[in-house]
């Protein structure tokens, strides 16, 4: 089992890694895999080419299409990223937009969880945008005793945040129960959801 950090924040080693890591280091004491990567700064957003409905992958060649090509490996996936105005930062949207969109078929069964670090506010509004990711993808979302958030301006003053490091620390323990709640079902032979073809409908009538 091996479950993907991605950090979105533009700092590699700030405040959003920081907290990533809190997650990481706890899911190995439960004896789970982890890999952290870092959102490249220069990710591009959608193009809205549907190039991926044909090709299975997006017709952007960059980190995006390098993930996806990978995700087989992964068990579950979380989103990190720092609070810019109340939401997530550009990078971690236009990666997730893409990555999610190209590999929809994929997501489902996964599961997810998403990480954001504020100095002060904003963050639950962040948070939200981040977990419809997941409720769009038929992927379960883990919980934690609080929502997934750290506090600080510097990675020092994150880790003065006890209960935001915490809150990484449980989630991080459900994420590793969750995972092999699903490897004991796998093995007893309990099926995974059939899901019916997707039904895409609108508001728009004609005459």
């Amino acid at each position: 089992m091996k479950v993907l950090l991605l950090n979105g924040s533009p700092r590699a080693k700030g405040c959003t890694y920081t907290a990533l890591n809190e997650v990481a280091e706890e899911l190995a004491r439960q004896g789970i895999e982890s890999e952290i990567v870092h959102v490249k700064q220069d990710t591009p957003g959608c193009k809205a080419c549907e190039y991926c409905f044909k090709k299975g992958r997006c017709v952007i060649k960059d980190q995006v299409n390098e993930i996806g090509e990978r995700l087989d490996e992964f068990d579950a996936i979380v989103l990190g990223s720092p609070v810019y105005y109340a939401g997530p930062s550009g990078q971690i949207c236009a990666f997730a937009d893409r990555l999610f969109f190209s590999n929809a078929p994929r997501m489902a069964g996964k599961l997810g969880a998403c990480v954001v670090s504020c100095r002060r506010g904003g963050a639950t509004a962040a948070f939200d945008r981040l977990n419809k990711y997941f409720t769009i993808s038929n992927m379960p979302v883990v919980p934690s005793q609080y929502w997934n958030q750290v506090h600080g301006n510097t990675p020092e003053e994150v880790l003065q945040d006890t209960e935001g490091l915490q809150t990484m620390r449980t989630l991080a323990r459900n994420m590793a129960w969750m995972l092999k709640c699903i490897e004991a079902a796998d093995a007893a032979g309990v099926p995974r959801p059939e899901y019916e073809p997707v039904v895409h409908t609108n508001f728009i009538r004609g005459e």
